[in-house]
């Protein structure tokens, strides 16, 4: 069957998010074996299909944000409530994420890595929270990706010899569009380093229900204004990456299943000791809610 809708779900404590180009990856099976897919129906609507794999003794879920096939859902329609129900519902405790963002510090280079440290929200349209009319949700955000998983990736990526930049401040924006460089000279001012569509407000979901998430960046082009580039029409980006720069990106995509295989071998001997599974912990302790996370959650 081609993912069924599952009724009872799998207990899984670790999750990534795919960005563009995962789909690939998927087909080839480079991340283990695929001993499973479904769906789940959420209050929210139906999840992305998750995968079930299966890496030597490691498994983990893997759902792919903007579709199976080529990119075939943009950043703002993103069902993000389903998909991160649907992990939480599989027991997933921590997630890895990742996506190809612009380059709005040209300190940075397109195939780079950067692992966000911080991040603004530019988003306009999305529905951003489980907590809709339910007066809880006020969660501090210090630090916003989980730095016990950033504090991971970092040791095995060096393990690697995968160099990276392990502070930077992601710009979300509304899109499909991308930006202009008006708006580009604006995040350069606000401190932004990087500029995408997709990590809003998947981490903020996650943190409301105490999952630890971080994610990692690879650097796909030089955001519109940074660097002078001529008109393509009808390649990607329209001529914003150059024949070079797109195979250093591929291979930076390439590098993901020996990048997760060691980040979750290491995540899968470190205790969870991080602030994230703690996010509700004063409504718990105030009787507004209890342990059960499904009686939290505000209408879709």
């Amino acid at each position: 069957m081609k993912n069924p809708s599952r009724q009872t779900p799998i207990s899984v404590s670790l999750g990534v998010i795919g960005g563009s180009g995962a789909y690939d990856l998927l087909a080839n099976e480079t991340l283990g074996e695929n001993v499973e897919t479904f769906t789940l129906e959420t209050p929210f609507g139906k999840s992305a299909p998750v995968h079930h794999f299966r890496a030597g003794k490691l498994e983990y879920l893997f759902l792919s944000r903007h579709g199976e096939k080529d990119y075939t859902i943009t950043a703002p329609f993103v069902n993000y409530r389903a998909n991160i129900y649907a992990l939480k519902e599989c027991g997933v405790e921590r997630i890895i994420s990742w996506s190809g963002p612009g380059i709005i510090n040209t300190s940075f280079k397109p195939g780079d890595y950067a692992i966000p440290s911080d991040v603004i929200d530019e988003t306009k349209n999305r529905e951003t929270t489980f907590f809709k009319n339910n007066g809880i949700g006020f969660i501090r955000q210090d630090k916003p990706f989980c730095p016990q998983i950033q504090h991971v990736v970092h040791d095995s990526m060096q393990s690697l010899g995968f160099s990276h930049y392990e502070q930077a401040v992601y710009i979300c924006t509304e899109g499909p569009r991308l930006e202009t460089p008006a708006e580009i000279r604006k995040f350069r001012l606000n401190g932004g380093d990087l500029v995408g569509m997709t990590l809003v407000p998947e981490l903020f979901l996650a943190r409301e229900l105490e999952i630890c998430y971080a994610s990692i960046c690879y650097l796909t082009n030089f955001a519109e204004g940074t660097i002078s580039r001529e008109f393509k029409p009808g390649e990607l980006f329209e001529g914003m990456q150059t024949n070079q720069e797109k195979m250093q990106v591929e291979k930076s995509i390439s590098r993901f299943p020996s990048i997760l295989a060691g980040t979750f071998l290491n995540l899968s001997r470190t205790e969870r000791t991080c602030h994230c599974k703690d996010a509700m912990k004063r409504y718990k302790k105030k009787g507004s809610i209890n342990d059960d996370w499904h009686t939290w959650l505000g209408p879709a």
